[in-house]
C-alpha cells in the first residue's frame, strides 16, 4: 500500500503521519499562564506534545511543534512560552498517562489544567518554574526562538536546556562520575496514532560498528 499525501486533506495527511512516525516521545510542557490567583499563587499551563525532539548537543537544544486550538487561536503553551520565556519539558512514566491525555483537554487562555488534576509541583533547583514532583525527568528550558512552519501554520518553538532534574531512583553514577538513566526504570509513554501510547518492552542492545 503507497500512501499518496498529496491528494489527502491536511487531517489525513496528519493521521496518517501519526500513524507511522512511531513511537514518538512526548514532551508534557509546564508554562507560566502570566496570572495569579486571589490568594497570589502562580497559575501554570501543562500541555503534552509528541511532535518533540533533541536537535544539538552545544547548545544543548529541543525543539517542539505546536499547532492551533480548533477556532485558530495559538495555544497557550506558544503564548506563554512567547510572552515569559521559560517551561518545562517533563518525560512522564506509564502511570501519569491519563493524566498526560486529560492535559491535552481545551481550556480558555489561562485556566490551568493543573486544577483538574491530582498532581504536586515541586521546587527545580534555582529555575523560576516549579516542576512535576511526580515525574521522574524534567528539563528547565529557556526560549531560543520560535519560528513557523507550514500552511496552518505550526509554531517550531526552540529551547536551550538549562538543567535537567532525574529522580534517583532511575539513574546510577560509576566510578568516573558518569551518570547512566536505566530506560527500564524511568519508563516513559510514547505516542503511537489514535489514542494510543505505548510503554517498554524489551530492550535490545546492538553495539555500534567500530
Amino acid at each position: 500500500m503507497y500512501i499518496d499525501l498529496s491528494e489527502l486533506s491536511p487531517n489525513q495527511v496528519y493521521y496518517s503521519m501519526i500513524q507511522t512516525l512511531v513511537p514518538r516521545p512526548v514532551a508534557w510542557v509546564l508554562s507560566d499562564n502570566g496570572t495569579r490567583s486571589a490568594s497570589g499563587a502562580a497559575s501554570y499551563n501543562l500541555a503534552p506534545f509528541s511532535y518533540f525532539t533533541g536537535i544539538s548537543s552545544k547548545p544543548p537544544t529541543i525543539m517542539i511543534s505546536v499547532g492551533k486550538k480548533p477556532d485558530g487561536s495559538f495555544k497557550d503553551t506558544r503564548v506563554n512560552i512567547e510572552a515569559r520565556g521559560q517551561f518545562v519539558v517533563h518525560i512522564a512514566h506509564r502511570e501519569l498517562a491519563p493524566s498526560v491525555t486529560e492535559s491535552s483537554r481545551t481550556l480558555a487562555h489561562g485556566e490551568s489544567e493543573l486544577d483538574r488534576l491530582d498532581l504536586d509541583l515541586a521546587d527545580f533547583a534555582d529555575f523560576r518554574l516549579p516542576r512535576i514532583a511526580g515525574c521522574r525527568v524534567a528539563m528547565a528550558c529557556e526560549r531560543h526562538a520560535i519560528q513557523e512552519f507550514g500552511e496552518v501554520p505550526q509554531s517550531l518553538i526552540f529551547g536551550l536546556v538549562k538543567t535537567i532534574y532525574v529522580d534517583d531512583s532511575v539513574v546510577t553514577v560509576d566510578e568516573k562520575g558518569r551518570a547512566s538513566v536505566h530506560a527500564d526504570k524511568l519508563d516513559p509513554v510514547a505516542r503511537l496514532g489514535g489514542n494510543d501510547y505505548t510503554t517498554f518492552g524489551e530492550i535490545i542492545t546492538v553495539p555500534r560498528p567500530k
